[in-house]
């Protein structure tokens, strides 16, 4: 397994950015554990509706804050008071921002060292996002916009929940770069293919048409930090929007999650644009296994040997690097990269095709 140092990505190991840890439907009244970046943590929703997140384990002897289910503290839904919680352990309590504030049979104040790490953590597009930094800074770009989320014109879809694939994200983020796969993996030759960087954004322009559809595809992709990507999609008449979150679990693994949103038929959706938004949503996530496949399969591409005409391969992989290497040298890689990257042998992209 490959990890962030044979790719020379840089001094972490896991990079910064806007992640997705859960379905925001998965979080009920009771603490989830997770896994991510190597490391554990607990999320939990508190009394107030504010979303927590901390590292997991109690630091007076290491219980996880989200186990121990068979527990009196957890069977008698006692852990959680207030934001707070108590470890099922010895029911020592962390506050929302990990310190310690109470301890049972103990009258003196409590330690100031009893402290767990706390991460900013919201919820958007029907997922939980958590801001991952090496450094401990705050955010330092947005989450992406959707508004067609919020617009009773386009139906949600749920969630596919992907798994864990047993390769470096890396190789999930070449895909941007990779017009000359288009074809054979997923039958559409593009007939023009563009990469443009702005800041932390990767954005591809590409289209080609689609046999199975007897239908023109045309989509606009963007890559908001390392890990969510979202593309507008245009076939034949249809527009949906798909929804691709990827997650680094351990350094050289990554967990996926897969969504759809389509418009209406009308102003109001009915049965049938669920059923269609549910038979498009197969349709794509078929079209993703494709990735999937390969990825399953394949060895590490920790060089590529690429030809001329795959130029933006390079582009990509610096895009990517800034994730890995303090934010003070973002502005490096941006001014190596940012800008339109055309590939020599397709056409420029057409005007803007989605309708906003």
């Amino acid at each position: 397994m490959a990890v962030s140092k044979d790719y020379k990505l840089g001094k972490f190991n896991f990079p910064r950015g806007w992640f997705m840890v859960a379905e925001a439907s998965e979080l009920g009244a009771e603490p989830m554990p997770l896994r991510f970046f190597g490391k554990d943590f607990v999320l939990y929703r508190g009394a107030s509706g504010k979303l927590i997140v901390l590292d997991a384990h109690c630091i007076h002897m290491g219980a996880h804050l989200a186990s121990g289910k068979s527990t009196a503290i957890v069977k008698e839904h006692r852990q959680i008071e207030g934001d707070s919680i108590r470890c099922p352990y010895h029911a020592w309590r962390y506050n929302a921002t990990g310190q310690v504030d109470d301890i049972p049979n103990f009258n003196g104040p409590c330690p100031k060292n009893a402290k767990l790490n706390s991460y900013t953590v919201t919820e958007a597009l029907g997922a939980i996002m958590l801001w991952h930094d090496p450094e401990g800074g705050a955010p330092d770009f947005e989450l992406p916009l959707l508004p067609e989320w919020d617009d009773q014109h386009w139906i949600n879809g749920v969630y596919d929940h992907l798994g864990s694939l047993p390769i470096h994200p890396q190789e999930i983020l070449d895909n941007m770069a990779d017009s000359n796969h288009l074809g054979p993996t997923h039958g559409v030759p593009p007939e023009y293919f563009r990469n443009e960087y702005q800041g932390p954004v990767q954005i591809q322009t590409q289209g080609g048409f689609r046999t199975e559809y007897n239908a023109y595809l045309r989509t606009y992709t963007w890559y908001t930090g390392p890990g969510l990507l979202i593309s507008r999609m245009q076939i034949g008449p249809e527009y949906i929007i798909e929804l691709i979150f990827n997650t680094p679990v351990e350094d050289g693994s990554v967990k996926v999650w897969h969504n759809l949103v389509m418009r209406n038929t009308s102003d109001t959706p009915t049965d049938a644009d669920h059923q269609r938004q549910k038979a498009f949503q197969v349709v794509v996530l078929d079209a993703f296994a494709q990735d999937f496949d390969i990825w399953s399969n394949k060895a590490p591409a920790l060089t590529i040997k690429a030809v001329p005409t795959e130029r933006n391969f390079k582009l990509g992989r610096t895009w990517y690097k800034q994730f890995y290497n303090p934010r003070s040298m973002a502005p490096e890689f941006h001014a190596k990269i940012n800008g339109e990257h055309l590939v020599p042998h397709m056409a420029a992209p057409p005007p803007e095709f989605f309708p906003q």
